[in-house]
């Protein structure tokens, strides 16, 4: 039986330790190119303004549509609590200010984290008659964003919003990166 447990532990550890490096493989890993739309998963706002996190994901967004890789930009988020507008809604404004066209800026307020946020957004590009999208988020993010979008039906490509305040502290980075190490295998046994 002592046998058994270690085996087991052993088995577990060596599955983690793959989690995790798929994990930073996907977070150091750059795949953007020409695209149905660019997604962009929401992150908190402040009275309006999009946090420091998402600020960069949108700045990231933004260069990414002015270089031509998609003709769309999908910005995701609903309403946290104690909000009185989304976090989709705040960043379209965002991104229409930044000078983004306002046909090609659509705000999907549908969902509070990433699987319903992305739905939608899979919804959105399929109705469109797209697949090819572009996940902007985190780095740490881009792995689990990447296997729910295939569950979803889509095509992803990762671009990790390098200017996050997330990345520029290596020890918060680091811790997730460890969370999404548990989280990525969990999206892939339990996604749709």
């Amino acid at each position: 039986m002592r046998r058994l447990v270690v085996a087991a532990v052993v088995v577990l550890v060596a599955a983690w330790l793959v989690s995790a490096e798929e994990v930073v493989r996907a977070a150091r890993q750059d795949d953007a190119a020409p695209a149905d739309a660019i997604v962009v998963l929401g992150a908190a706002q402040y009275n309006g303004h999009p946090s420091p996190v998402f600020r960069a994901r949108l700045d990231h967004a933004a260069a990414l549509y002015r270089r031509g890789f998609a003709p769309h930009i999908l910005v995701t988020g609903g309403v946290g609590a104690g909000d009185t507008v989304s976090e989709a809604v705040v960043g379209r404004r965002y991104l229409i200010a930044a000078g983004a066209d306002s046909a090609a800026v659509v705000g999907i307020a549908t969902g509070r984290s990433t699987e319903p946020s992305l739905q939608a957004a899979a919804d959105w590009i399929r109705a469109h008659g797209g697949r090819r999208t572009i996940l902007v988020s985190d780095d740490f993010h881009m792995l689990r964003l990447s296997i729910t979008a295939r569950r979803l039906g889509l095509s992803p490509l990762g671009s990790p919003a390098r200017l996050s305040p997330i990345a520029a502290n290596k020890r918060l980075e680091l811790g997730y990166l460890l969370a999404e190490s548990f989280k990525a295998p969990i999206a892939y046994l339990v996604t749709r």
